[in-house]
């Protein structure tokens, strides 16, 4: 390095220092959080200049990272590092985050206890969108990786961070681009952590005990667009049917056929995992899902929170028909999503859906979303190193695999590593979790510290060669 250059990263290195022993990780995260990164469905509204600002930004709040470690802009907004390890012959393990939040829903701004972003810190809380989903898993593993950095830390096998801008409108521009990068540097993973699984706090299952829930699969994402079409003209003389009444109708009996529910490989693994800290008869209904598996998921199909877990989902989500109260409409339009779960393909639900609605004057379609992750494995090397790394800080935890019932960017990577897990180390209830995509996001300090407690550990582990019973 020219020693002019020496020189500046020396002095940005001090300054910076200097500068983070003046802040915490929580007032961090608070700043992280005033950067309105946000994505929406028409591109054209995306600032970009904010996410120009939050990687000035990142580069200033964590410049061992950004000085010490290989950094590439991709795509303009999304960031690749490497930490390059000291042993070749090593597959590398890669962490991946979306810097992108979901916009406010117009009318709630004041439903929010504090200005959505503004960056609150107030009773032991960080208030804000991106504090859960999912700028907290940005900034977690920077603050891990800093701390390492600044340490003399050394892995033996080499670190990757993806960062995606654009997870929350589908990663096309994001992560599919980061791993097409990846690609033509030919990487291939040991596995990967990506955001979707946490601790819970008051996990119903297990009263009283946390549970770290770790993603082993997620679920499928398809929304299918139902168009009605037929004659419109004056409301005085309204046809036998309408367009409405022809797609609302379609709409009925799809809501009223719902997929049928079946336990699949991760939720069992779930429940097993739970089986010996449940009481009785739940713990036995928990060792013997070979005799009781149908039972248990009717069960959970009955409650709103876990009938997820058992079936592919429908939601009605959009509709529109209509111009003006006295004019039939000649089109109406629905558009109905459905989340998967592993086994069922897009062929197969658009198929039944089909069937259901049995009106040919009723168009179906969708595009196709590509790449559904698999199952991955949770008794291999990758699942103990996340597991012992949740232990490390929160000992009396419970550690399951799970499904994920969301989307995530990880779908992009799948053809670059064989197992694929989903988890940042956050501490959270049931009812805190729900606000990541509503009202009243925030995330508790000491739950915040200890998730950087968990990422650091992560890299930790991922950096040693894999244990020999594994």
């Amino acid at each position: 390095m020219p020693r002019i250059l020496f020189v500046i990263a020396t002095a940005l290195l001090l300054v910076s220092a200097t500068s983070q022993a003046e802040t915490s990780p929580a007032e961090r995260l608070a700043e992280a959080v005033r950067f309105k990164t946000i994505s929406h469905q028409d591109r054209s509204k995306v600032d970009g200049d904010e996410f120009r600002r939050f990687h000035d930004f990142l580069r200033t709040t964590y410049p061992r990272v950004f000085t010490q470690l290989e950094v590439e802009s991709i795509n303009e907004f999304s960031l690749l590092i490497r930490w390059l390890g000291t042993d070749a012959e090593l597959p590398p393990v890669l962490f991946t985050a979306h810097m992108d939040v979901v916009p406010i829903e117009p009318g709630t701004e004041d439903d929010w206890q504090q200005p959505p972003f503004a960056g609150i810190i107030a009773d032991e809380r960080i208030y804000g969108r991106g504090t859960l989903d999912d700028k907290e898993g940005v900034l977690g593993l920077l603050e891990a990786a800093e701390g390492l950095l600044a340490e003399g830390f050394a892995p033996r096998r080499s670190l990757v961070f993806a960062f995606g801008h654009d997870e929350e409108v589908s990663g096309r521009n994001g992560a599919a681009k980061l791993a097409q990068r990846m690609r033509e540097y030919g990487w291939h993973f040991a596995w990967m952590v990506d955001e979707g699984g946490m601790v819970i706090s008051d996990n119903p299952i297990l009263p009283g005990k946390s549970v770290a829930i770790i993603n082993v699969a997620e679920k499928g994402y398809l929304t299918l667009t139902l168009v009605a079409s037929g004659d419109g003209g004056h409301s005085s003389s309204p046809p036998k049917i309408s367009t409405i009444g022809r797609l609302s109708a379609a709409l009925v009996r799809i809501e009223n056929n719902p997929f049928p529910t079946r336990l699949i490989g991760p939720v069992k693994a779930m429940l097993e995992a739970m089986a010996p800290y449940a009481e009785q008869p739940q713990r036995f209904v928990f060792n013997n899902l070979w005799l009781t598996g149908g039972m248990v998921a009717n069960t959970m199909a009955k409650d709103r929170l876990t009938n997820s877990f058992v079936r592919t989902t429908t939601a009605l989500t959009m509709i529109n028909a209509g111009v003006k109260e006295n004019v039939i409409p000649q089109r109406a339009e629905a558009k109905v999503n459905f989340r998967l779960l592993p086994g069922d393909t897009p062929e197969s639900v658009v198929s039944r859906i089909k069937e259901l609605v049995g009106d040919p004057e009723i168009e179906v379609s969708y595009d196709q979303w590509n790449q559904i992750p698999g199952v991955s494995d949770h008794t291999g090397w990758g699942f103990a190193a996340i597991s012992d790394a949740v232990l490390s800080v929160y000992p009396e935890t419970v550690v399951v695999p799970s499904l994920l019932t969301a989307a995530t960017d990880t779908r992009h990577y799948i053809d670059l590593t064989d197992n694929q897990y989903r988890f940042h180390g956050i501490l959270v209830e049931t009812s805190q979790a729900k606000s990541a995509h509503g009202t009243n996001e925030y995330i508790d300090i000491q739950s915040y510290v200890n998730s950087i407690a968990i990422a650091r550990k992560m890299l930790e582990l991922a950096a040693q060669p894999a244990p020999a019973n594994r």
